[in-house]
């Protein structure tokens, strides 16, 4: 049995809970916040003030960090990876090489296992570029978003002074991808791919002006995209942008194996709830975390590191009869 604890509790942390019902080999510890932990009301587990967490340090195999990378993880998963093996959704991919760096120096100092970036991008679509590139040398790898909302995105707008809450989408041209998966070479610029729509509420007093000029001029985020900025009530966005978290895209590798013969790769999502996806990813890395540190491994890894067998439940003979 791999014993986790969940550190954060929003949309992801949230997710994770329900991710390890389905998850028979694993037991969740708690819920580890930053808030007073009577106001946080998980589904089933039991709430613990992030101070607690080092009181039970005997009693936790893996750490779920469920943080926003605006501003969390660079900081929770370096200082949580010395006292604990970890996992994260990092997902601010021009800072992942710093990331890495960072967490695993903190690992192999305190012989720990963290591994960071996981998610569907980064993590599921990172692979599936990779394996594209391996078998399709020849040829030209694209990753499309959406149409869903970001929760990255959406939390870098929520830290935004004045912002009291967000939520963005992500959108793709969908007529870019027809003409990329017929053949077409396109030179494309990011700004080409997706556009980006954020409905924001503010704060009594706000400037809307002074919030939409900082939204489509944030680096790493927002600068490279058109982005449309609408500021609507709480209400709406209650009612029109949170009853669900919608997301997907898609990895195409378009190359040749010969002169006459194209091939496409076509990795495609479509999800109802991002969050709860995501959430799901972590949990089977988790799983992988937890038994390279019995292993007695150390040190930070991403998904590129880690074998397929490490996340299932099943036997190495079951995996060789089952799925092969």
């Amino acid at each position: 049995m791999i014993n986790v604890a969940i550190v954060g509790y929003g949309n992801l942390g949230r997710g994770v809970e329900r991710a390890l019902e389905y998850a028979d080999d694993m037991n969740l510890v708690g819920v580890f916040t930053r808030r007073a932990p009577e106001t946080v009301a998980a589904e089933k587990a039991e709430v613990f003030s992030i101070d607690d967490l080092f009181t039970k340090q005997d009693d936790i195999d893996v750490c779920i960090l469920c943080g926003g990378s605006a501003t969390d993880l660079p900081e929770q998963t370096p200082y949580f990876t010395k006292y604990f093996n970890t996992v994260d959704s990092f997902d601010t991919h021009a800072r992942i090489p710093e990331h890495f760096e960072n967490v695993d120096r903190a690992a192999k100092e305190n012989n720990n296992v963290s591994i960071i970036s996981i998610g569907w991008d980064p993590g599921l679509f990172s692979l599936n570029r990779l394996m594209g590139e391996a078998i399709l040398p020849k040829g030209e790898t694209i990753t499309f978003w959406g149409k869903g909302v970001s929760q990255g995105h959406s939390d870098a707008l929520r830290r935004i002074d004045g912002v009291l809450d967000a939520v963005q989408y992500t959108i793709p041209n969908d007529e870019i991808i027809e003409r990329i998966k017929a053949g077409e070479k396109l030179e494309l610029t990011t700004r080409d791919k997706h556009t980006r729509e954020c409905f924001v509420v503010l704060a009594d007093g706000a400037s809307e002006e002074k919030i939409r000029e900082e939204i489509v001029t944030m680096p790493n985020y927002f600068d490279e995209y058109d982005t449309t900025v609408h500021f609507v009530s709480q209400d709406v966005l209650n009612a029109e942008h949170k009853q669900k978290m919608p997301h997907g895209g898609k990895v195409l590798r378009v190359g040749h194996t010969s002169e006459q013969n194209k091939e496409v790769i076509d990795y495609s999502l479509e999800l109802d709830s991002n969050p709860e996806f995501t959430a799901s990813v972590l949990v089977a890395y988790a799983r992988a975390c937890g038994r390279l540190a019995k292993e007695g491994q150390t040190g930070a890894y991403t998904i590129f590191d880690i074998a397929p067998k490490y996340l299932s439940t099943k036997s190495d003979n079951q995996l060789r009869k089952e799925l092969l």
